[in-house]
């Protein structure tokens, strides 16, 4: 740029000299070529000035640039160090649902914008059941709770599209972030060329795709208390309404074609993260579709299955971890990963009709066990998201060496 310049100001001063030379006495010549003053002086005043006019352009070039890494209260520097941090870090997938996923993102996100979140897509309850009927679309509820755990200003993210509108009518009890995705989809012709634009509209660490674009549902066999029959139910939102235990649980139609660009994420991962969530309504449906789980096994990624912190009322009363890996190993068969992580801390009171879930005191029988304290001090129930993020990342870190990004393994990470 220096030099380009340098060589556009010998041009115009080639120029300039012909017109002095032909009129040498011009008073206007004169005056702008400050003839008056020394040689040195002019050489000087018209090169600072040069100076100080291509300083103040690269520097409001620079501010143009970096405009959409400002935030208040953090430098410039701060803010590009830390994309480029996070843009170098593991490209890690995580596979599930409800909270528990967004619970996972918001950990990651800390360490690595290399994420994809890929989310059940069998919800038929609330706005997104609404939506669902009305508009033929996929449920967006699940999608919506990752792109807000994904977003850079997740605090205003959050409370934007979780956002209930109260007004009776139409609007009664969806939510705005519901809406966006819809219009999106509307507006789009389609709703995954709707979500993509959404991840260009936000500000995310990441990506979130649903597991299948297909329309399904979920179907369960319970076995009720005191009967030797299993009842199927229809619908993920009535599964845990209804008690008894869960034998098996299905997509309709079956065998629903994976996402394309869901795929490609799970192939070209470093990490596969399975959980934590809902075992029979948030993960285990994404592991319904043949595609995904056929692009897991063949995947060269470190694959882990976090299991959940507490039982769930209507779906794994009395499960402990092992009993929570043999319900995914029933349904894709064994294999599938190559460590499951186990919290084994036990502070805090859980609410009425939850337990704490066990960890194993030895391996499982084909997988070994990783434990560590991953309890949220406040929901005790739940993963806190940066233990949770800090123990995936330093074992990521033991199988493939040294992260770019910088991740090191905390002391009291685990057993």
């Amino acid at each position: 740029m220096v030099l380009g310049t340098a060589l556009i100001g010998l041009g115009v001063a080639i120029i300039l000299l012909d017109i002095y030379r032909a009129h040498p006495e011009s008073p206007w010549l004169t005056v702008l070529s400050l003839r008056v003053l020394p040689r040195w002086v002019r050489a000087l005043i018209f090169g600072g000035s040069g100076v100080l006019l291509l300083g103040l352009a690269v520097f409001k070039l620079n501010r143009s640039l970096l405009a959409p890494y400002l935030q208040p209260g953090k430098s410039v520097i701060e803010v590009v160090a830390n994309h480029r941090r996070l843009g170098k870090g593991p490209h890690v997938v995580a596979i599930g649902g409800g909270t528990g996923l967004s619970t996972l993102l918001r950990g990651l996100k800390e360490s690595t914008s290399n994420l994809t979140a890929i989310v059940t897509v069998a919800d038929d309850g609330g706005s997104s059941g609404r939506l669902r009927k009305e508009l033929g679309i996929p449920p967006p509820g699940d999608l919506r709770n990752c792109m807000a755990a994904l977003s850079d200003d997740e605090a205003l993210i959050t409370r934007l599209f979780q956002y209930r509108f109260q007004a009776e009518g139409g609007l009664e009890g969806h939510s705005f972030g519901n809406l966006f995705i819809a219009a999106l989809s509307g507006a789009m012709g389609s709703f995954n060329r709707g979500i993509l634009e959404a991840g260009k509209i936000l500000p995310l660490r990441g990506q979130v795709l649903p597991s299948t674009l297909s329309d399904v549902a979920l179907v369960a066999d319970k076995l009720p208390a005191f009967h030797n029959q299993a009842v199927r139910i229809e619908g993920e939102s009535r599964i845990p309404d209804i008690p008894g235990q869960i034998r098996r649980v299905q997509l309709e139609p079956v065998d629903p074609p994976a996402h394309p660009q869901a795929l490609r994420a799970v192939l070209n991962a470093e990490m596969i993260v399975i959980g934590p969530g809902s075992l029979f309504t948030s993960i285990i449906p994404n592991l319904l579709v043949p595609d995904l789980v056929q692009a897991i096994r063949a995947s060269r990624a470190f694959k882990v299955y976090v299991c959940n912190v507490a039982t769930q009322k209507g779906e794994t009363e009395g499960y402990n971890c092992a009993q929570h890996y043999q319900a995914i190993q029933s349904h894709v068969g064994p294999g599938l990963v190559d460590l499951v992580v186990a919290n084994d801390a036990r502070r805090g009171e859980l609410p009425v009709g939850i337990d704490w879930v066990e960890p194993p005191t030895a391996h499982l029988a084909e997988v070994p066990v990783y434990t560590a304290d991953l309890v949220d001090e406040e929901q005790p129930w739940r993963h806190d998201p940066m233990k949770l993020a800090e123990t995936l990342m330093a074992l990521l870190e033991e199988r493939t060496g040294p992260l770019e990004n910088g991740s090191r393994r905390r002391g009291s990470a685990g057993k």
